[in-house]
């Protein structure tokens, strides 16, 4: 009995109990209105005013007068004597007493009505029983509760109708061939077993956010068709000791009765962490869990063909018991996707949607570098939503061109209020990005310029490199330097004064000058050498923080160092702007014109010098 039908029944009881109740309270009251001592009734019985009386209980009496009203009142008598010795000792004389006169006879109640009395009657202890039972249920319930805490909150999927496969992952093709050989594991044991070849236990699938970690999971299960147990490294710890332990056992005995199987732990950083970096140094409960898994991991015998894979963005962390071979025999990383692999993943995610005739997805994927699948997903959910709101019928190149810049910088701000001279002075600064990124070869080419706000800036100038690179030379950042410091010496020569709209950009320039200097060893007068040793997530290459090695005097020769890369850039710009300044004044009033402008409209203004291509991936000023 499920708990809502218990529930229906404790209320049933509990109505039926208080109507029973009420019921014979009324009677009683109603049978008690005008209650007669033996005395009246002997002195009704001596006046000839009562016809019958009948004997009820041992000391219950119930009489009927003479006005045939066949109404009743009951009357209690004495116990210890009969009715006839009780009414003659209180004066009623034997004539009276004469059928003739006075009918005494006992009651005859019917079956029925004593059962029915019965029960009502025994309905209120009925009812507090039931109340008792559903309580010591509900405490039987609770007590359960709390003992599966130590159970698994693992979620199983059967392999037999599997909703990803291959197919449905891009862009990772060498993950893909790497676990590709799990699969045929789990197809075939056999066939590696008989070679001696031992089962890999476990898989770490390394990767950025949005990479496709817990995807590429998936689609092994349903490759493989087994049954696939899916938990986060989070659910294993609770507030009770020993429970990220038991979940741990439990997790792996269901793992074992099911195998074939796969075990994937998604975000296993939560409980993987390594040991020994709590308060003190303590054992806590996380390391507790970890131990479990450890033991369970290394404990799996040849021929139970159960695999964990576990996926995580910050293996840095990791305890290196849980990285050894025979644990985490194999280490997948998914990087984020080059230009095909973008292709390859908007194909994917553009199936069942309209598209028009003359999209380019390609053009799109050179258009967004450093996306992941995550990120190519919103993208074309984006163009759709774009599409819909503009009352179309299928998904254009506008639309996905617009939802780059909205996946990246956020929605147009059309309406903010600015004055017409703030709007001059971003248009010139926006004018002073694209000149001097025109004129020199190394940079960028010019993709899109406009003043319309986006999330923070107040306008935007893309750019667009010809191909995805790896590696940046030194004049490639030396020219990056200057396109960013573009928009500042426009302000100067138009204006003769500066504002804080470039403040990102300076930021920008010092911390690449900075990293020149220290990290890349492109000073010539510092030398190939680095200066500092930083902390930082190996992987993700996020600082934390760093620890000086060097001398004051070095220190003082690096900030030297790059003050001079900063000025000597920002020399060229202001010679470049000043150079072209017809151009920039050009560009400038044409986006006070019309606000946003093409790459084609822009080199109709400036035609790009030889040596610069027009196509590659937009970066931003």
């Amino acid at each position: 009995m499920n708990s809502r039908s218990q529930s229906f029944f404790v209320y049933f009881l509990l109505i039926v109990a208080i109507g029973a109740m009420l019921y014979m309270g009324f009677r009683d009251n109603a049978a008690t209105e005008k209650p007669l001592t033996i005395n009246e009734v002997a002195q009704a019985v001596q006046n000839g005013e009562i016809a019958r009386i009948i004997i009820e209980t041992d000391d219950t009496i119930r009489v009927v007068f003479t006005s045939g009203a066949e109404e009743g009142v009951q009357s209690r008598k004495e116990p210890e004597a009969t009715l006839v010795d009780q009414l003659r000792s209180l004066g009623v004389t034997a004539e009276q007493l004469a059928p003739g006169n006075v009918v005494i006879e006992a009651s005859n109640p019917s079956v029925w009505g004593g059962v029915l009395s019965g029960a009502l009657y025994l309905l209120p202890i009925l009812f507090m029983g039931g109340v008792l039972w559903f309580i010591f249920r509900q405490a039987q319930g609770s007590n359960n509760a709390a003992m599966s805490f130590g159970k698994s909150r693992a979620r199983m999927f059967s392999g037999e109708h599997p909703t990803v496969t291959f197919a449905d992952v891009a862009g990772a093709e060498e993950s893909k061939q790497e676990l590709a050989e799990i699969v045929e594991f789990l197809k075939e044991p056999q066939k590696f077993i008989q070679l001696g070849a031992r089962i890999p236990k476990g898989v770490l699938l390394v990767g950025p956010p949005g990479t496709g970690k817990t995807l590429l999971a998936k689609a092994v299960s349903g490759e493989a068709g087994v049954p696939f147990f899916s938990i986060s490294g989070s659910e294993f710890v609770e507030m009770f000791v020993g429970v990220g332990a038991s979940r741990v056992r439990d997790l792996f005995d269901q793992a074992k009765r099911h195998s074939p199987c796969i075990i994937f732990v998604d975000e296993i950083d939560a409980v993987g962490r390594q040991r020994g970096a709590g308060l003190g140094g303590s054992h806590d409960e996380r390391e507790q869990t970890l131990n479990q898994m450890l033991v369970e991991m290394d404990g799996f015998d040849t021929d139970t063909n159960v695999i964990i894979i576990a996926a995580t963005n910050r293996p840095d962390i990791l305890d290196p018991a849980l990285l050894r071979p025979g644990r985490f025999d194999r280490r997948v990383t998914l990087d984020r996707p080059d230009v095909k692999g973008r292709e390859a993943i908007l194909r994917v995610h553009v199936k069942g949607k309209p598209l028009e005739p003359e999209v380019e997805l390609a053009s799109v994927a050179r258009g967004t570098p450093g996306f992941v699948g995550a990120d190519l997903e919103n993208l074309v959910n984006e163009s759709a939503i774009l599409a819909a709101r503009r009352n179309k019928k299928s998904i254009g190149q506008a639309e996905l061109e617009e939802a780059i810049e909205r996946v990246v910088m956020g929605p147009e701000r059309k309406s903010r209020l600015i004055s017409d001279e703030e709007k001059r002075i971003i248009a010139y600064h926006e004018a002073g990005h694209a000149i001097v990124a025109n004129a020199i070869a190394e940079a960028d080419p010019v993709q899109k310029v406009t003043i319309v706000g986006r999330g923070q800036a107040g306008g935007v100038t893309w750019f667009r490199p010809d191909e995805d690179r790896i590696l940046m030379s030194r004049k490639k950042m030396l020219a990056t330097l200057a396109m960013a410091l573009g928009g500042r010496a426009a302000e100067e020569l138009i204006f003769d004064d500066i504002t804080s709209g470039a403040s990102n950009d300076i930021e920008q320039v010092t911390r690449m000058a900075r990293a020149m200097v220290t990290r890349l060893g492109m000073s010539v007068e510092m030398g190939t050498m680095v200066y500092g040793q930083k902390e930082e997530m190996i992987f993700l290459g996020r600082e934390i923080s760093e620890q000086r090695d060097y001398s004051e005097a070095v220190a003082e020769q690096i900030d030297r160092e790059v003050r001079k890369i900063v000025e000597a850039s920002y020399k060229l710009a202001k010679t470049l702007v000043k150079k072209h300044r017809k151009q920039l004044e050009l560009v400038a009033n044409k986006l006070l014109e019309v606000e946003s402008i093409t790459r084609d409209e822009f080199e109709v203004i400036f035609p790009a010098p030889l040596g610069k291509k027009k196509s590659g991936t937009p970066q931003i000023a």
